[in-house]
């Protein structure tokens, strides 16, 4: 099932059930000014992040009001808009943002869609910008058209575009580097004016399996590791030890390997909680990047450490059908038995949304 279908499915289910809703079923989003009204439901159904947020059990469920700080108000409308319609904006000034929005509320189809915006929108003055944005939300076909790009025109490193992504996206750059350095892959890419990531690029392994399964991977430890980059270690080394389990959460839900392998480095604690009880591994596994799940076990992170509604890293891969990472959970440890607060195991969560190689994983057949 691709990722739009999943998200169809949810969403009529949760359409259906604002028939019997009332004033409770609604909750107002707040961004700075902005406010917006949206169906807790339909919110729920579309967004990992977004169904934790307004779970029974939560302060933001009971108080009917969720704060939005990281998002603008024009870009929230646009979010709590497409919840609705499955329609991605065809907005040029706003697809950098709402790609990072979507990602951040775990919206893979609108990320796919604001990803092949940004591809076709590649200029010299922005591409500094799109290339490190897309390194940052994990957008690989962004990534590689934005490299070919800057290769292709290399006034764009005498921009000051580049000149601020240097300064104030170090990391971004130096794999932006990188990648200018290699030579450039057999496999075609996608070009400024077309291609693009399809609406389940993110779903693991792709439903073609021309990967690897995850399943079949050797073990973390007998993979080569390369060590951490030395700059980033020794600029993580002065943070408190809150500020690095901090950082590796959120170095996890962006797919952030180098800096997860550096902020480990450095002895950040895989332990540490941050909203709603969640690890690190929650975030990896919740996104689905396996190989930082991998990176993260290895690390001796708990693989059946429970969130504040009692799921772990396992109960959410099956969630939202990150089949890779939970091979890599299974392969760690990670307990398929074990039952959250409201008695789902993760064997329920696959089933109840059809994600049918992780039933298979986690059953055996």
């Amino acid at each position: 099932m691709s990722a739009v279908t999943e998200v169809q499915n949810n969403t009529t289910e949760a359409l259906a059930a604002l028939l019997d809703g009332g004033e409770d079923s609604l909750v107002m989003l707040v961004a700075g000014e902005t406010r917006v009204a949206a169906h807790r439901a339909v919110l729920a159904a579309a967004s990992p992040v977004f169904e934790a947020m307004l779970a029974h059990d939560m302060l933001e469920a009971s108080c009917g009001q969720v704060s939005i700080d990281d998002v603008e108000g024009p870009v929230l409308r646009l979010l709590v808009a497409y919840t609705y319609t499955l329609q991605a904006p065809q907005l040029p000034d706003t697809a950098a943002q709402l790609l990072s929005a979507a990602d951040k509320y775990g919206l893979s189809a609108l990320k796919a869609a604001c990803e092949r915006q940004l591809i076709s929108q590649l200029a010299v003055e922005t591409a500094a910008a799109t290339a490190v944005r897309a390194v940052r939300h994990s957008c690989p076909d962004a990534t590689r058209a934005a490299v070919a790009f800057i290769n292709n025109h290399p006034q764009v490193m005498a921009t000051q575009g580049w000149a601020d992504a240097v300064l104030e996206c170090p990391q971004e750059v130096n794999e932006v580097i990188r990648q200018l350095r290699e030579p450039p892959a057999e496999a075609s890419s996608p070009t400024a004016t077309g291609g693009g990531s399809t609406p389940n690029s993110d779903r693991q392994p792709h439903s073609g399996h021309s990967r690897t399964p995850a399943a079949a991977a050797p073990p973390t430890s007998a993979r080569h590791t390369p060590p951490p980059d030395d700059a980033a270690v020794s600029r993580f080394r002065s943070l408190s030890d809150a500020e690095r389990g901090r950082r590796l959460r959120e170095a996890a839900e962006w797919g952030a390997v180098e800096e997860v392998r550096a902020l480990l480095a450095v002895g950040a604690d895989v332990a540490a909680r941050g909203w709603h009880k969640w690890t690190a591994l929650h975030c990896a596994a919740g996104r689905g990047d396996a190989a930082v799940v991998r990176l993260l076990l290895s690390a001796a992170s708990d693989p059946n450490a429970r969130n504040l509604l009692g799921r772990t890293p396992l109960h959410l891969a099956a969630r939202w059908g990150r089949a890779e990472a939970a091979a890599a959970l299974l392969q760690g440890g990670a307990d398929r038995g074990v039952r959250a607060n409201d008695g789902r195991t993760p064997l329920d969560f696959a089933r109840r949304y059809d994600h049918h190689e992780i039933v298979e994983m986690l059953t055996g057949r």
